[in-house]
């Protein structure tokens, strides 16, 4: 049985709405410099995660 994370729709999918969310709590309810470190989480994890999960998916 294949990998549900072997879809890259899923694979970039999962990190591009995490990442929207912590952008969106980023501008709403934080500010200075720990706004700018909620930014950047949210800008690796958009980078990062989707080749960790497409790992995930050769493993399996």
């Amino acid at each position: 049985m294949p990998s549900p994370f072997e879809n890259p729709a899923l694979r970039y999918g999962i990190p591009l709405v995490s990442a929207t969310v912590v952008a969106a709590v980023a501008f709403l309810f934080l500010e200075g410099t720990i706004r700018y470190v909620a930014l950047g989480i949210a800008a690796l994890e958009v980078v990062v995660a989707p080749q960790i999960l497409k790992q995930a998916a050769a493993n399996a």
